[in-house]
């Protein structure tokens, strides 16, 4: 491809070579001559969506001790809220600016309400969570929940790739995981139809060559990960014909942003290197690409969806961190007991207390993803006040495996869509479908009478705080 001083560069470039395919962050060579930048920007200015659940629900939906400690929803509802210590928000108080908290909305289609269910919370609640259709229970091929809200919007999209779906924990199961249920239900929380749950990718090398290793045969990309070279050998021609062409801010843009990839793939290598040495690993079973380590694995998954986002390849991720019925340690937390015990704490303070500490390590995630979009530059502004973040479960109380007054919280601006700064408290009985009705209506699915089993909108915005409205617009 070929270059030339003084004309614009199309958004959609890519940089192509064997078995790789780079796309482009935004630039302003990019801005056709002549036109007004501000008109250009706004047709770009799409909202992104990352939805992120998190499973066995948190210590601070418990009914009475840990919504009394506030160990979830803050005392208070309205802007002038506080983050106790205590509290598992904790770690996104220097966030609250693109906080927004949704406290005491339900997800009761993860309950058993037909005739024939009992128990299997764990095993239907992540297929509840993006679509808030309850799952028919089946272990057959004849799976059946609802659209997921993350695929509502990717059709919407114009993109490369319409969406991706990522993950940490195993998924590589098949046939009945429980109660009845297909293990489907329990892998996936995308779907692109009632009967279509996507498939989601564990492993950060799959991702990263979803991204970026397209092209070329099978063959041709095996040959090129053999090779140990990085995908940027293999379209440096391309790289100097552009970089030529461009004025000096871009450029800087441009080694920086080639700069983020190597270094995202050379930390693949470095974990792919140290998986394949024949030490012993915590995690036998898994993929080359995926770290022992947790918080490791989801800051690369965090860096992977960044790219992905900033060169628009896509506009949605769905983000599974965890799996229920898991008994994986997080050590780094510091408690070493597992996952699904920790939830089953018999609202006894001491056990309550230390479930509390695994919600509060994971939601200590989450700042690195905010840092990581608000220094990344999309046009004139950074991707945090681009972009809707979902983070939240569909079960409640992991000791009772109740799915009322969940925990739920948005992050980011979406596009001056979202306030932030904001605690808001829905009314007993509140279905979370109603708030994420609001969220698709703000990202431009205004026709949408309904969604899952909505009854009507639930505001996000300070104007009308904690007001359930009936009409679903």
């Amino acid at each position: 491809m070929n270059f030339i001083t003084g004309k614009h560069v199309p958004r959609r470039t890519f940089l192509r070579g064997m078995s790789a395919t780079l796309a482009l962050p935004f630039l302003d060579a990019m801005v056709p001559a002549g036109s007004r930048w501000s008109r250009v920007a706004g047709d770009l200015d799409q909202t992104r969506l990352l939805a992120i659940e998190q499973v066995h629900g948190a210590a601070g939906a418990e009914r009475e001790l840990g919504r009394r400690l506030h160990l979830w929803s803050p005392p208070e509802v309205g802007k002038d809220f506080t983050l106790p210590d205590d509290n598992a928000l904790k770690p996104l108080e220097a966030w609250r600016e693109y906080l927004t908290i949704v406290s005491d909305t339900d997800c009761r289609m993860a309950e058993a309400f037909r005739p024939g269910e009992v128990g299997g919370d764990h095993f239907r609640s992540s297929a509840v969570f993006l679509t808030q259709a309850h799952p028919r229970q089946t272990e057959s091929s004849d799976v059946y929940a609802g659209v997921s809200l993350d695929q509502l919007y990717a059709e919407q999209q114009e993109t490369p790739i319409k969406s991706m779906q990522l993950c940490i924990e195993n998924i590589d199961q098949s046939g009945g995981c429980a109660y009845g249920y297909s293990c489907v239900y329990t892998d996936s929380i995308s779907w692109a139809s009632p009967s279509e749950p996507l498939p989601m990718i564990r492993d950060p090398r799959v991702a990263f060559e979803q991204l970026f290793g397209a092209g070329g045969t099978h063959e041709e990309r095996m040959a090129r990960m053999r090779t140990r070279r990085s995908v940027l050998d293999w379209i440096g021609g391309e790289i100097s014909d552009l970089a030529r062409a461009l004025g000096g801010t871009d450029r800087q843009r441009l080694e920086q942003y080639l700069s983020n990839v190597r270094e995202v793939e050379q930390r693949i290598e470095r974990i792919e290197e140290r998986n394949t040495s024949g030490e012993a690993r915590e995690i036998p079973e898994a993929p080359a690409g995926v770290p022992d380590s947790f918080e490791e694995h989801v800051k690369l998954m965090f860096d992977l969806q960044v790219l992905g986002l900033e060169t628009d390849m896509t506009r949605v991720f769905s983000f599974k961190m965890g799996r229920d019925a898991s008994a994986r340690v997080y050590p780094e937390s510091g408690t070493d007991r597992p996952f699904h015990p920790a939830s089953h704490h018999g609202g006894r303070e001491a056990q309550l207390m230390e479930f509390n500490t695994i919600n509060r390590y994971h939601v200590s995630m989450l700042p690195y993803l905010l840092e990581r979009l608000q220094e990344t530059m999309d046009g004139d502004r950074n991707l945090l006040e681009k972009t809707a973040v979902v983070y939240g479960s569909p079960m409640a109380d992991g000791n009772l495996h109740n799915h009322r007054r969940c925990p739920l919280v948005f992050l980011g601006k979406a596009n001056g869509q979202l306030e932030g700064n904001l605690h808001l408290q829905a009314p007993a009985g509140t279905p979370m479908a109603n708030a994420f009705l609001t969220l698709m209506h703000s990202l431009g699915m205004d026709d949408m009478p309904s969604f899952g089993d909505s009854t009507g909108t639930f505001p996000l915005t300070v104007q009308a705080p904690g007001v359930f409205t009936d009409d679903a617009r």
